[in-house]
């Protein structure tokens, strides 16, 4: 956007001996007066100017930046720039002035080398090239050089260049802008570096080469799977942001007399360390990519909004620029061209900018159950595939077909056990991943609304204002469908939608950050026994066309990059004894159904151990069946996961301790297969999901997690067909109700009117670690009924201890000290005095008691004086003075 029209203001500084080393200048065979030209050649380079104003040299000042284009170095073995030659001979390290040569001839090979013929850098070269052969030719002619060092050497022949590809269109450049926007920072290193490699370079310094692929190219490998396919949201103009679009894509086809694309120039503001004075004179710099963001992200309110931002850039560029620059010639072409097409774009009528299939934006949103959806909303869709877990998603698009039905376009974001990843991989409870998925859903499809979280922000707070009784999910990862990796989030606004990036949320903070910890994947159970990690990456399972996978998998292949290791696993608990046979319990008729509390953990294994339980009942049982059941699976494998529906799924291992209101009738049945229940209580329905009941009186507070009982969503228990639920246990609304674990033996109570607190092999354990103490006191010698002495007694009693010993040692090493330094001195006194040390060291001590007394005397009388002073400082108001009104009548 600017060219320098001033000489250069980059000098190459003198060089002297002292620059470069001792060796480096015995080594080297030019003389002073072929370094004074190497020096000369440079500042030329540096100085040369175009007759309109351009500088072929700023291009290669310095050396390409490896993060902006990474492949310059695959293909450039040998990177050279004018800042290497400056440095090169403030140092001396040219051993020959033909090194030299060498060096200047790479700057225009390399520029040949990597751009094309009608690039603005390559044709910088050539000027450059035709620079150094003047300067070699005339150094050779005034006999400074040899004739053979002045031509430049044959470093290999200039490749062709690609196919160019054919002309993208304003389209589909903001598509890509808006792709590599979205995914900026949050790949790995090594996808980063292919995806630039495959959009090439965008830099207005004139390095311009394409590598020739297409979009289709670019699917390497990929399904053909259209589920899995990168999607994008669709357009969805207003006929404001037509034109707008039309008038970017306008002066876009203008060329200059050199065959160079004029708004190139134009694309991005100049570097502010190159350029500093360009922001010192230009008060308001703009470029096409600002707006170009702006319009995404529906900044102009009118045309007329979007043409004073162009008028503002091309005014800058004829502000800064010479009349007779071409970057002044260009602008005023652009903007003359740019008034014409915006008045032409404005005299059109609306009708003309309908879109493709008749969409019809609706840009403030749809109005669809009394609730206002509009883009940036987080909302529940339906899942056809699992009724119970809806389709986390964010709004992207609204629009309205030719029928007048409204639709919605959303971002799909994927639970956990709807990812193919790592068996390793940890999540946070109810964690979801952002996808390339962008499908589009009827209006009638949302459910519900719920929220999204980035990581950082999730521990910390809540959305204020948002209900409470929905769901709320945390995102850390975006999910790479083709390659199945999770890259970490780093910049959560490029997940959103550009209409609500530079908007915020306020929230309400917990009193301290919550601790969240990472639970394991919830497909690790489908992990095969002989997995190794040399198998192929497994495939997911789809259901519906328009809907997530089913189910994912695990793999047991190598971790990712970012990948955090397991934490480290819980030592498994002591070896338990064999279970006993099952017993016959009798019923207790006083104690018809008593709340007792016992280890959920130690009763499922009891309930796995035991195939029956034969206990008497009072009713007719119902039989549930092992497909309708969720608890079947391990617990360990269970994962909380959440709906929509007003009474969320939450399963035993993360969700919040609960039980259940029912009486606790004893049941027949099979653990592994189908167990039986008695009739529920008629109280259950006035009792939210998942039901939890009150302590029951009398127990201790040291209680376990009980079991649970849990139902569908009123939506969910309506897919269920009727003839089906009825063979289930249900409510009195006819919600089947789903038990966690089946009933495991209890003790009778020990004594009447006390619940029994323990299972029958928690007893029994109880028992043999007692036995076991005997044992070893006995083996020891000691009494059976030996108590050993209380920890925290012990431990008070050895920091007594420690303080007395530290205290004790403390008082002695102080005596020491003391008594060194007595000797110290009287050591001093001997020096001086003789044999008659001791009358010495009397004397030195009266004239201390007198020098003592004195500076005692000295200081009272300061203070005295001090004192004194500030009370002659107080000004009375009061005393003998003469007033005006003492003679004055007037007064």
């Amino acid at each position: 956007m600017a060219s320098a029209s001033s000489p250069n203001d980059t000098p190459v500084m003198e060089t002297t001996e002292a620059n470069g080393t001792e060796g480096a200048q015995e080594q080297s065979s030019i003389s002073d007066e072929q370094w004074k030209a190497i020096k000369r050649v440079i500042e030329n380079l540096y100085s040369f100017r175009q007759s309109d104003g351009h500088d072929p040299s700023k291009v290669f000042h310095r050396k390409v930046n490896k993060r902006s284009l990474p492949d310059y170095y695959e293909v450039i073995k040998e990177p050279v720039a004018l800042s290497t030659l400056k440095s090169k001979l403030q140092n001396r390290q040219y051993r020959s002035f033909a090194d030299f040569v060498r060096d200047c001839a790479l700057i225009p090979h390399n520029a040949q080398t990597y751009n094309r013929p009608e690039a603005g850098a390559y044709q910088d070269a050539l000027v450059i090239k035709g620079i150094m052969e003047t300067e070699f030719q005339q150094l050779a002619e005034d006999g400074v050089i040899p004739k053979d060092d002045a031509i430049l050497p044959d470093l290999g022949e200039i490749p062709p260049a690609s196919p160019r590809p054919v002309e993208e269109d304003e389209d589909e450049e903001d598509e890509d802008d808006e792709d590599e926007e979205d995914e900026e920072g949050d790949e790995s290193d090594e996808e980063g570096a292919k995806r630039k490699r495959r959009r090439g370079p965008r830099s207005s310094a004139a390095i311009t080469k394409r590598d020739g692929t297409s979009k289709d190219d670019s699917q390497k490998g990929g399904d053909s799977d259209p589920r899995k396919r990168r999607g994008r949201p669709p357009r969805v103009d207003t006929p404001m942001e037509a034109r707008i679009k039309a008038v970017l894509k306008g002066i876009r086809k203008h060329k200059n007399d050199l065959g160079h694309i004029m708004i190139h120039q134009f694309e991005k503001l100049p570097d502010k360390t190159a350029m500093p004075e360009y922001y010192q004179e230009i008060k308001e710099p703009i470029a096409i990519e600002i707006i170009k963001r702006k319009q995404k992200r529906k900044k102009y309110q009118s045309v007329d909004h979007f043409m004073r931002d162009i008028n503002t850039m091309f005014n800058n560029a004829k502000s800064y620029n010479q009349d007779e620059s071409q970057i002044y010639k260009d602008a005023v072409l652009l903007q003359n061209e740019a008034q014409k097409l915006a008045e032409a774009e404005k005299s059109k009528p609306d009708d003309e900018y309908v879109m493709e299939e008749g969409r019809l934006p609706l840009p403030n949103g749809i109005l669809h159950n009394g609730e206002l959806w509009k883009v940036g909303d987080w909302v529940h869709i339906q899942n056809p595939n699992d009724v119970t877990k809806p389709i986390v998603a964010q709004i992207y698009r609204t629009w309205q077909d030719s029928e007048g039905q409204k639709w919605v376009n959303a971002c799909w974001y994927y639970r956990p056990e709807q990812t193919v990843h790592q068996y390793e991989k940890h999540f946070y409870p109810n964690e979801v991943v952002k996808t390339g998925q962008y499908r589009d859903h009827h209006i009638d499809e949302v459910i519900d609304r719920c929220f999204v979280m980035f990581c950082t922000r999730y521990s910390r707070g809540r959305p204020r204002s948002f209900p409470k009784d929905k769901e709320v999910y945390v995102c850390d990862s975006r999910y790479n469908e083709e390659k199945h990796k999770m890259n970490k989030i780093k910049t959560w606004a490029s997940c959103l939608p550009d209409e609500v990036r530079d908007k915020d949320y306020e929230m309400d903070l917990f009193d301290g950050p919550k601790k969240t910890k990472k639970v394991p994947t919830p497909l690790l159970h489908m992990l095969k026994e002989d997995a190794k990690e040399t198998d192929e990456i497994p495939k997911p399972q789809w259901g519906a066309e328009n809907a997530p996978p089913m189910v994912g998998a695990v793999h047991k292949g190598a971790r990712d990059e970012n990948q955090s290791p397991p934490p480290e696993p819980t030592p498994s608990p002591p070896p338990q004894p064999p279970a006993p046979p099952p017993r016959q319990v009798p019923t207790v008729p006083k104690y018809e159904t008593p709340n007792y509390r016992r280890s959920s953990e130690m009763d499922s294994r009891m309930a796995n151990s035991h195939d029956n339980r034969a206990t008497a009942t009072a009713t007719p049982p119902l039989s549930y069946n092992n497909q309708s059941h969720p608890s079947n699976q391990p617990q360990g494998t269970q994962y909380k996961q959440q709906s929509a529906s007003p009474a969320p799924i939450q399963y035993n291992q993360y969700g919040s301790h609960a039980t259940s209101n029912y009486p606790q009738t004893q049941h027949h049945g099979s653990a592994s297969s189908s167990y039986h229940s008695t009739q529920i209580d008629p109280r259950y329905p006035q009792i939210p999901a998942p039901y939890r009941a009150g302590a029951v009186p009398g127990t201790t507070t040291n209680s376990v997690r009980p079991h649970e009982i849990f139902r569908l969503s009123e939506q969910a228990n309506a897919q269920i067909p009727e003839e089906v639920r009825k063979r289930y246990q249900q409510d009195e609304h006819g919600n089947v109700l789903f038990f966690t674990a089946p009933p495991v033996d209890v003790l009778q109570p020990v004594k009447e009117g006390s619940a029994v607190a323990h299972t029958a092999r928690y007893l029994a354990e109880k028992l043999r670690r007692q036995m076991a103490l005997k044992e070893k006191r006995k083996a020891q010698g000691l009494p059976e009924d030996y108590e050993e002495p209380k920890p925290k007694r012990v431990k008070a009693e050895a920091d007594e201890n420690i303080e007395d010993k530290v205290k004790n040692t403390r008082d002695k090493a102080l005596q020491i000290l003391i008594d060194q330094m007595q000797d110290g001195t009287d050591a001093i006194y001997k020096d001086l005095y003789g044999e008659h040390w001791k009358e010495g060291a009397q004397f030195e001590a009266a004239r201390r008691v007198e020098r003592q007394e004195e500076a005692r005397r000295k200081n009272a009388a300061l203070a005295e004086s001090a004192r004194k002073r500030k009370e002659n400082k107080t000004v009375p108001l009061t005393g003998t003075g003469v007033y005006l009104d003492d003679f004055d009548p007037r007064y």
